[in-house]
């Protein structure tokens, strides 16, 4: 078992989910409420990363991380080391290929709430605020918990655009499912096979705690 490639998947997801957690929120209540034009455009391009190949994803985002890039450049101007090939451009990587599993499940927890109960709290004199605060996230705690649960699961098991911006730099980019790759090159089955078990597990856990919440979120609905 390679605890540091497994040390360092748990800390990019855990970065990755403290991340994206409040944006995911924010976008998909905005996307469940909005009536904007151009609605299903912004809903299709942050869907991108769910279709788009990894390789693809990796290759754009590796070349507007490079030091002729103004990104690269500018990261390079602030704290003299390159971008490219770094536990940032990973985490960068991390959060653009997430986005549809932090938001999705939001904004469909959005989408299901009953107008007719925000209308009834802004008749009883409730502000906005304490809407969202007291109604809406009560309500749509099932929704964060699975975006946060396949954020979380997607970004441990992340290969092809990790790869691509990190490339395997032990404990520094190699996470869990780039150290399978490499064992498996040096003919190493049994400890590819030891760590592949391991997120098969971790895997299974994130998707039994999502299915529970969903269950508890019908049942709560039936009674």
């Amino acid at each position: 078992m390679d605890w540091s490639a497994f040390s360092l998947s748990l800390k990019l997801a855990l970065w990755t989910l403290l991340l994206l957690m409040p944006i995911g929120l924010l976008v998909g209540r905005y996307l469940a409420t909005t009536k904007m034009r151009g609605k299903h455009w912004l809903e299709a391009a942050l869907t991108l990363p769910l279709v788009l190949p990894p390789t693809v994803l990796g290759y754009y985002l590796l070349v507007s991380m490079g030091g002729q890039s103004w990104l690269g450049g500018a990261w390079q101007w602030l704290f003299s080391r390159p971008l490219a090939f770094s536990f940032e451009a990973i985490l960068l990587a991390s959060l653009l290929v997430n986005l549809p599993f932090a938001i999705q499940p939001v904004q469909r927890a959005f989408e299901r709430l009953d107008p007719a109960l925000l209308d009834a709290a802004a008749c009883c004199g409730l502000s906005r605020w304490r809407m969202f605060w007291r109604i809406e996230l009560p309500l749509v705690w099932p929704g964060l918990v699975t975006a946060a649960v396949m954020t979380f699961a997607h970004t441990l098991g992340e290969f092809g655009v990790v790869l691509m911006v990190g490339g395997s730099i032990p404990g520094q980019t190699q996470t869990l499912s780039i150290a399978i790759y490499d064992r498996m090159q040096t003919f190493d089955a049994e400890g590819a096979g030891v760590m592949s078990a391991t997120l098969v597990g971790v895997a299974l856990v994130a998707v039994t705690i999502s299915l529970f919440s969903m269950h508890r979120r019908r049942g709560g609905h039936g009674r």
